[in-house]
């Protein structure tokens, strides 16, 4: 794999004036300038702002690779199927959370090596706290201008009192028969990549989720999670996820701090 350690100054760099951009926005405009996707998911002109200002960093870049962007015109699998190196990228993961004005959103840029992600970069642009991760080397937190390297503390899923991370907009049945297995868990909320965070700081344990996501939405918190110590698997086979795949949507998985099997 190519000596990715270059890149962490300069994604540093896009994904906080891509926060900035979407804090300009979010701190001074009542009218966010909301539409409807295709899904009917939520895209304001803070995600169109942050996706400019990085895709046109990431495109200055030397070398440049290929974007998949949740807001960029899709590209066709037959193509990107061959990618060796490409750019994952969520500018606003977290827009109803942005909407909300609750704070909880993030700026995600991964880089996937065929189809794992190797190399991650999230800001959270109201907490202003920056993550990022390289296989192989670490994952790093980055607040009020201390750096810290994150690991956690092992736990068994027999252990009492588990923090479970939740979506504050998918609790449902799959997801409390989980929950119902623990014993005397610790249900804890929280909006966009910041699940993934959480518990990459030490400060809740699993994250089950039984409700869609898309591949963009993951990349860049799971290798800052699997570098502090955790993993993500497939909710059903325990597989490790795969990106880049035909269809963008990941399964459903279960993120683990430092578990013991």
């Amino acid at each position: 794999m190519t000596d990715l350690s270059p890149l962490i100054q300069p994604l540093l760099k896009i994904a906080k004036e891509a926060g900035d951009a979407i804090l300009k926005i979010y701190k001074n405009e009542e009218d966010f300038g909301v539409e409807s996707k295709d899904d009917n998911s939520p895209l304001t002109r803070a995600d169109k702002a942050s996706n400019q200002v990085i895709c046109d960093g990431l495109e200055a870049l030397d070398p440049a690779y290929p974007i998949i962007s949740e807001e960029n015109k899709a590209i066709p699998y037959e193509e990107r199927k061959d990618f060796e190196y490409c750019w994952l990228v969520d500018p606003l993961d977290g827009t109803k959370e942005f909407i909300k004005r609750n704070g909880e959103f993030t700026v995600n840029i991964a880089l996937l090596h065929k189809n794992k992600p190797v190399f991650g970069v999230v800001y959270a642009p109201v907490l202003d706290e920056m993550y990022w991760a390289i296989k192989g080397e670490g994952a790093f937190l980055k607040k009020e201008g201390a750096i810290q390297q994150l690991t956690m503390a092992p736990f068994s899923m027999q252990d009492e009192g588990l923090h479970v991370v939740s979506s504050r907009s998918h609790m449902n049945e799959e997801t409390k028969a989980f929950v119902e297995k623990l014993k005397n868990p610790e249900l804890v909320s929280k909006g966009s990549s910041l699940k993934f965070l959480m518990i990459a700081k030490g400060e809740a344990e699993v994250y089950p989720r039984v409700a869609p996501t898309m591949e963009w939405d993951t990349g860049a918190a799971q290798i800052v999670l699997e570098e502090a110590g955790g993993k993500v698997l497939h909710f059903e086979t325990g597989a490790p996820l795969d990106y880049n795949k035909e269809n963008l949507l990941n399964p459903y998985f279960i993120a683990y701090g430092n578990v013991n099997d």
